[in-house]
């Protein structure tokens, strides 16, 4: 079945619920795949040989280019995959975002970079890259050689030994005339005119802050954060996956790493002010616009229709197997009739045949029948007519007849014993039990009479109370509903409590049951020796309603509470206008009303069968912790300074002497894919002026481009004729070895 996205629901389409659909539904993009991509020749027709060939070597996206382009040809993914079919007995090898036109090149695919790290790590993928750079740049290489320069962008203290490989792969294997190095922040910053400033990058791996003065970076001062794009991919995952413990899927996984990265980039931003912003952000006011809901591709279930003529034949059968259970019931009812109608003649002709035989005859007759006498035996000739007589009104149809309770006679009780022989002295004993069964009964039912008629006059007092108080009268009842609410919040918590076996309860628990297991009981009489006492004292038996707490003995008790609330907030509902039933407790613990539903669902309600809402992703407050890492690492358990905390320590104490240090306020300088987040440049703007001394001339601003700026930068550079003196030459690199670099005020310094 082929899986099916399902078109944003119209808001109101009919559904019954407290809240609107949804009015918009985002959906989870895959990486795209480009087609291909045709060999360009157009650049290399206009280079020559002292052109330089532009790559922004990311550890996201590599950007290529010739340095009079306004902007990169080429962008790819520095991926690889390569494996041979078996089948078709060729080799294939794929790269970048051609990858993602082969299932099997997508899961063989490798990356020029360890996960999270902006250093190089297989360069048997990384020269992968290279060449599909060369090839698709039109690069001929006929003689051996690319015969252009090369301006390579690289990361903030790059290792040496990484340098030194890059230098080798470019002059040795593709016979590079000359090769150049510099810092991609750097580059951005020069694009965008800057001088003196402090350079703050947030880019796929990691954030960077750099001073700047007089176009010459300041490495020794600037400080690195392991946290960007990357990273905040990875958080906003690990926090769905526990928002979301049973999503449905087979790789257990809810996104992928670029679905991930896209909702980071799509539905993510800086709040202004991150505490107070999250202590609201889940508030049913305006949760509908907070909250963005993502579906995840499904398979609908397929749900079988039946035509209207299925379905009245489907109704006609269920009602002629009702007709033939009613048939079945009536002939059993009809049987137990006849049995007991045949059952009552037996014992009326057993009656006719001892009004003829002696005393003595008849007693063994009823004692072979089981009846001590022969008021057992008309007791149960009247029981059977009764139940012969309700089961022929009820075959009828006709109302039951009301009884006419009798009232039994005891005359053997006013008889002296000494005139009765044995069998009456018995009978006497027999006729004074019941005698006191019956006065018992009539007791009761006095009592309940009397109940009644004390509870109706309570209820006529309280009826009189409200008409003249009602205020104070409505009062009583909220204290009385507060009284009860907390009951069962203690009642809750004890339970609770005992589930634990650490808790105070549960132990003092074990150590009741403990004492009443207990051989050698500890609580003795002052007199004779260990003779146990334990019930002497009524409070010893209170013992076991507290070992009995928290077990099915206390239900009744849990039933009575609740039904004292349902009453108590009934009266409420009736009389107090301020009580309404948002105000009831069963409503106050509606599970579609509590907070965690907001946060896992949205302000919308959730069928639990609906497949479209089980593949769904709610996205609220993910939506501002995950950029808020940059300025609280703590969040992510990351244990570094925040950019806000980075940037004080150099402008406050590392630069704090520096002449320099207004011209740096006055331009902090924002670039990289980790700080087009919406609200990122106010944030540290109003971040930054709280650490600063009143007055301070603070100005932010962000690259004009932040993703690409940095290769514009770097092709700018290499067109400069100045450049050219800082470029390694095969010749230099041939007798000064790979280690051999030439500084610039873009590049990394030789420590």
């Amino acid at each position: 079945m082929p899986v099916s996205f399902v078109d944003p629901p119209i808001a109101n389409s009919g559904r019954n619920s407290p809240k609107p659909e949804p009015t918009k539904i985002w959906t989870l993009r895959e990486p795209p795949f480009e087609g291909f991509k045709p060999i360009d020749t157009e650049g290399y027709a206009k280079s020559n040989p002292s052109t330089a060939i532009v790559i922004d070597n990311g550890s996201s996206t590599v950007r290529a280019g010739w340095s009079f382009d306004s902007k990169p040809r080429i962008s790819l993914p520095p991926l690889m995959a390569r494996y041979r079919d078996r089948k078709l007995a060729r080799s294939f090898m794929f790269v970048g975002s051609d990858i993602y036109s082969d299932g099997t090149a997508r899961g063989q695919s490798k990356n020029v970079y360890e996960p999270g790290n902006n250093i190089i790590n297989n360069w048997d993928v990384m020269e992968g890259v290279l060449d599909y750079v060369f090839v698709k740049l039109g690069v001929d290489k006929g003689y051996g050689s690319i015969g252009r320069p090369i301006v390579m962008t690289e990361p903030v203290a790059n290792l040496g030994y990484t340098r030194k490989t890059m230098s080798e792969i470019l002059f040795e294997c593709y016979q590079a005339p000359s090769v150049a190095y510099g810092i991609d922040s750097l580059f951005s910053y020069k694009y965008n005119g800057g001088r003196t400033g402090l350079v703050a990058s947030s880019s796929y791996t990691s954030t960077h802050l750099i001073p700047v003065i007089n176009s010459k970076a300041l490495l020794s001062q600037s400080t690195r954060l392991n946290w960007g794009r990357f990273q905040s991919a990875e958080f906003l995952h690990s926090l769905l996956k526990l928002k979301y413990p049973m999503f449905p899927g087979k790789t257990g996984k809810i996104l992928s790493d670029p679905q991930a990265e896209d909702l980071v980039r799509e539905h993510c931003y800086v709040s202004r002010d991150y505490q107070q912003e999250l202590s609201s952000y889940l508030e049913w006011t305006g949760l509908e616009e907070r909250s963005h809901i993502v579906q995840s591709p499904y398979t609908e279930q397929v749900v079988v229709q039946k035509t209207e003529e299925e379905l009245a034949r489907a109704a006609e059968k269920r009602k002629e197997s009702g007709r033939r259970l009613q048939e079945q019931a009536a002939k059993m009812r009809l049987d137990k009739l006849i049995q007991k109608e045949q059952g009552l003649e037996y014992y009326k002709d057993f009656q006719v045949r001892l009004a003829d035989m002696n005393k003595k005859d008849a007693k063994r007759e009823l004692e072979s029948e089981d009846f001590a006498d022969q008021g057992q035996l008309e007791k149960k000739i009247r029981e059977m007519e009764k139940s012969i007589r309700k089961a022929r009104n009820k075959d009828l149809g006709e109302p039951e007849e009301e009884e006419v309770a009798e009232v039994p006679t005891f005359p053997l009780l006013d008889t002296p014993d000494d005139q009765l022989d044995e069998e009456g002295i018995k009978q006497k004993r027999q006729q004074k039990l019941m005698k006191s069964n019956y006065d018992a009964r009539q007791r009761a039912k006095a009592e309940k009479e009397r109940e009644k008629v004390r509870l109706a006059e309570d209820e006529r007092l309280d009826t009189v109370k409200r008409e003249a108080d009602l205020e104070s009268w409505l009062e009583e009842r909220r204290i009385a509903r507060n009284e009860v609410i907390q009951k069962i919040k203690d009642r809750d918590r004890l339970k609770a409590d005992l589930g634990n076996r650490k808790s105070k309860a549960s132990m003092q628990r074990m150590k009741d049951i403990a004492r009443l297991a207990d051989d050698n009981p500890t609580k003795k009489r002052r007199r004779g020796g260990d003779e146990d006492t334990f019930g002497a004292d009524d409070a010893d038996w209170t013992i076991y309603r507290n070992i009995a707490v928290g077990d099915q003995s206390d239900d009744e008790e849990e039933e009575d509470l609740n039904g004292q609330l349902k009453k108590l907030e009934e009266v409420l509902l009736q009389y107090d206008p301020d009580f309404t039933e948002e105000s009831t407790r069963e409503a106050q613990l509606d599970w579609t009303k509590s907070l965690v539903h907001a946060f896992q669902r949205g302000p919308y309600p959730h069928d639990p069968e609906s497949q479209r809402e089980a593949h769904q992703i709610h996205l609220n407050v993910e939506r501002i912790r995950v950029p808020e890492v940059v300025f609280e690492p703590s969040i992510a358990g990351l244990d570094q300074a925040g950019i806000v905390e980075i940037a004080a320590g150099i402008l406050n104490e590392r630069l704090a002497d520096s002449v320099h240090r207004d011209d740096i306020l006055k331009d902090i300088f924002l670039t990289g894919g980790n700080t087009m987040f919406e609200g990122f440049e106010e944030r540290l703007q109003k971040e930054l002026m709280a650490i600063l001394p009143q007055g301070a001339p603070l100005m932010v601003r962000r690259a004009k481009d932040p993703v690409l700026d940095a290769w514009r930068g770097a092709a700018q550079w290499a067109g400069e004729a100045g450049s050219k003196q800082h470029f390694v030459t095969r010749a230099e690199f041939l007798e000064k070895g790979a280690d051999y670099i030439k500084e610039h005020d873009y590049g990394n310094s030789v420590l």
